[in-house]
């Protein structure tokens, strides 16, 4: 980005690109928690795109998805739309999965095919939202409990909290209404950022100075998103310039080498 460089750990930045990544932070967090998420996979966008390395990229991403996702999570368990008996399901396994996924640490190139692939994913999900099922019943313990494991996983291992993956999963499988899936996405996405952060620093690594400038604007950008959102804010063009923000990162990271 505008061709600066950027120190891995201190916040040794450009104050211009600062501002720039700030700004493209905020309306990251705005857009994405009126849409019922908190995040990740567009802050691990525009930090891979700003050129930072992975071990600055997956604890930023992490700490900005808690104070999002705890945002969203409190707006829609006030709107009335959290079930506990969907969400606990997919939640048990998964926080133990992301705080291994969170220790573990790809090489580079296998980052960010990783991440790369996790994007696309995102973007698919954003240009081919389903519709509110008429019918929806829960999945069965064995289904919900793997279903959770495996996202929980690829969550610490991305730095993702792994509701990209949950919430298009619920509604296509029809486990759930859009409101009840939103609502435990966005908490499934608290827990496993919680744990996958606590297990990168349980390896020993420590969060980048750089994640707490970014948090205040986060946080600005969340409450304001999640707020507009959770009353009827109309989301299909952010859908659709999220989409292809994460289409370019996507590819840009997974085949760009």
């Amino acid at each position: 980005m505008c061709g600066l460089r950027f120190s891995a750990r201190g916040l040794n930045v450009d104050p211009l690109a600062l501002i720039l990544i700030g700004a493209a932070i905020l309306a990251v967090a705005f857009l994405y928690s009126a849409v019922g998420h908190a995040g990740a996979s567009g802050y691990i966008a525009v930090l891979a795109l700003a050129g930072f390395a992975p071990d600055v990229i997956k604890p930023t991403a992490l700490v900005l998805n808690i104070l999002v996702a705890a945002i969203g999570s409190y707006q829609f368990w006030r709107a009335g739309h959290f079930r506990w008996s969907l969400f606990w399901p997919f939640a048990l396994l998964a926080a133990p999965a992301a705080f291994l996924g969170g220790y573990l640490h790809l090489p580079t190139p296998l980052f960010k095919i990783v991440v790369g692939i996790v994007l696309l994913f995102s973007a698919l999900r954003f240009f081919l939202r389903p519709g509110d099922p008429v019918e929806a019943a829960p999945p069965k313990l064995p289904m919900a409990l793997a279903t959770g494991a495996g996202l929980g996983l690829l969550s610490g291992l991305t730095g993702t909290g792994g509701g990209i993956f949950l919430t298009p999963l619920m509604l296509l499988c029809r486990w759930a209404k859009t409101k009840n899936v939103a609502a435990t996405s966005v908490l499934f996405i608290l827990v496993n950022s919680v744990t996958g952060l606590a297990g990168f620093l349980s390896s020993g690594k420590s969060v980048p100075a750089l994640a707490w400038p970014l948090a205040i604007v986060a946080i600005l950008g969340g409450t304001f998103g999640s707020y507009l959102g959770s009353r009827r804010f109309p989301v299909r063009t952010i859908q659709l310039l999220l989409a292809a923000v994460l289409l370019i990162a996507g590819v840009k990271l997974a085949f760009g080498g």
